[in-house]
């Protein structure tokens, strides 16, 4: 299967895995590549050190292209970004941030840049910052999310109308079926994350893990709009959430109950009470927990089969 994003990235397949906090470790990114997507390493719950430790075991466990994703948020970002340049990694998302920021700076070394964004004036800013390909991610998807509350199926095709560089569509995508539509619409790849979230590989805790094969429509819902909007699990804390929300809260106020840490409570200590649980709406069509290269093989299995249906 040949397109922009498998010809950029050098890989077999044009499936990205979701650098996920708290998800996305080296055994992820390692199992996903070695069975032709790429992995990406998800930088955004780890400290420097241990980034350095995922970056160098995902080398050993694979011979194949990687990457890591950053969140530009990131306290320690210029740590960060020399460490990645130090360990020769050839492939970074950006995300959560200026793309003019780091780019220039990565790309002097030889690093292709990949942006996430939520619109298509964001999409424009990142190919004007002169990056390699940009992933436009909907609102269904898990965990933090555009504000503009886009579907995945809407900005696709607008920000193809936009664009000159390659485009991989995220959000709600996590079947072959899926991967087909994203690209009849005109994207080159598909990012995925829920699906890779409840895989064995997945860094996550079995608890969360469980909890996503049992989602079903309508219980995930985007919120903290006032702070950074997230898609979350509904659960005893979001229920917290909902009651503060009748009292009209100040920023402050959600920031106080958000606390610190609520996501690695629950997506990686598996506390299904108190954690944020972080998914995305398509996690209501996922039903088991399977190995990396049985997902992608069912992907690209269903993707040849409809195609070939349709022509």
């Amino acid at each position: 299967m040949k397109t922009r994003i498998t010809e950029l990235f050098k890989i077999k397949y044009p499936i990205i895995q979701g650098g996920m906090i708290w998800v996305s470790g080296y055994k992820l990114a390692a199992a996903v590549s070695n069975a032709g997507g790429l992995g990406l390493i998800g930088a955004g719950s780890m400290y420097p050190d241990v980034l350095r430790e995922h970056i160098q075991k995902c080398k050993k466990a694979t011979d194949k292209p990687f990457g890591v994703n950053v969140p530009m948020l990131y306290p320690n970002i210029e740590e960060i970004m020399n460490i990645i340049v130090d360990e020769d990694v050839k492939i970074v998302f950006t995300s959560a941030g200026n793309p003019k920021i780091w780019t220039a700076f990565l790309k002097e070394k030889g690093i292709t840049v990949v942006h996430v964004v939520s619109s298509v004036k964001f999409a424009l800013k990142a190919q004007e910052a002169g990056v390699d390909a940009v992933v436009a991610e909907g609102f269904e998807a898990g965990g933090h999310n555009g504000r503009e509350e886009t579907t995945t199926f809407t900005l696709i095709p607008m920000v193809k109308q936009q664009l000159t560089i390659p485009l991989i569509a995220a959000g709600g995508i996590a079947t072959g079926r899926g991967m087909l539509a994203a690209i009849v619409l005109g994207a080159d790849g598909v990012q995925i994350g829920s699906r890779f979230a409840a895989s064995e590989e997945s860094s996550a805790h079995q608890a969360f893990k469980d909890v996503i094969v049992n989602v079903k429509e309508g219980d995930t819902v985007l919120t903290l709009k006032e702070l950074a909007p997230v898609r979350l699990i509904k659960n005893p804390f979001y229920n917290k959430l909902q009651e503060l929300y009748q009292q009209c809260p100040t920023a402050e106020q959600l920031k106080e109950l958000l606390g610190r840490g609520r996501s690695k409570k629950g997506m990686f200590e598996g506390d299904l009470v108190e954690g944020e649980l972080e998914i995305g709406q398509i996690a209501g069509i996922i039903h088991k927990i399977e190995p990396v290269a049985t997902i992608i093989e069912q992907i690209i299995t269903e993707y040849t089969l409809v195609k070939n249906q349709l022509c």
